[in-house]
């Protein structure tokens, strides 16, 4: 796996900010996350890291942070990553959708914009695999990347107050999912009936960073009857190994 250079800057009294090259690339984002494999493994006390895209924020949680000593830290742990890779497990996660146009609210718009018929935006959205870039902005939502260039539209020109939690959007170079109700500025066409975050379980986000995600069309019956799954913790998603 090809190493990439880091810089690393301050980030405020407790945090540094490491980044790499300026690109959206699934080799990058496996660096990433092979450093912080890495760093792990040298068991220091009251670390958080938080990947987007290509760069890492790492926050210390104990004492005033020294810079330059957490900084040579930083770059002899990359030089000596590739020595000590542990494996990985990845999933492709396939989270289902209805794209009604009771939820689908801008699915028409969208595609009229796009040149394109619902179904044929529907088809074309359903057949990527998406990358998990980064989790954030609300808990469980998820920054995928992967979005093909006949998807690419610009975000609404008035966002909305509120966007129903479960909506499927498309925005930019981006499609997601709002894991709750929020304002929010995308084109929304359809909604997901899986609880993508939940505060209560283990692990609140079952999807990690470095997994992908391929959307799965599904009619409005089977939207209600995932939601009562999910409603009464029976729901199980779909998901395949990558890297067995």
């Amino acid at each position: 796996m090809k190493s990439y250079p880091i810089t690393i800057k301050p980030f405020g009294e407790r945090a540094i900010l490491v980044e790499w090259p300026n690109q959206v690339e699934e080799s990058i984002l496996a660096d990433i996350l092979d450093f912080m494999d890495a760093f792990k493994e040298l068991g220091l006390p009251g670390w958080e890291m938080s990947v987007a895209y290509n760069s890492l924020t790492m926050v210390c949680n104990q004492e005033h942070l020294d810079f330059e000593t957490i900084k040579n830290l930083v770059l002899d742990c990359h030089s000596r990553q590739a020595a000590s890779k542990t494996k990985r497990i990845q999933y492709l996660w396939r989270i289902p959708v209805c794209y009604d146009l009771e939820f689908g609210i801008d699915l028409e718009e969208a595609s009229q914009t796009l040149k394109l018929s619902p179904d044929e935006l529907i088809q074309e959205h359903t057949a990527h695999q998406y990358v998990v870039y980064g989790i954030g902005f609300l808990p469980g939502f998820m920054y995928l990347g992967g979005l093909p260039t006949g998807l690419e539209i610009p975000r609404r020109a008035e966002p909305r107050l509120q966007v129903a939690k479960g909506s499927v959007g498309l925005a930019g170079k981006q499609t997601g999912v709002y894991p709750q109700d929020s304002p929010g500025g995308w084109n929304i066409i359809g909604n997901c009936p899986v609880e993508l975050f939940n505060p209560k379980a283990e692990e609140p986000c079952f999807v990690k960073v470095g997994d992908k995600i391929q959307f799965q069309k599904i009619s409005r019956a089977e939207y209600d009857l995932h939601k009562i799954e999910g409603e009464v913790g029976i729901y199980k998603p779909e998901k395949t190994v990558l890297n067995a």
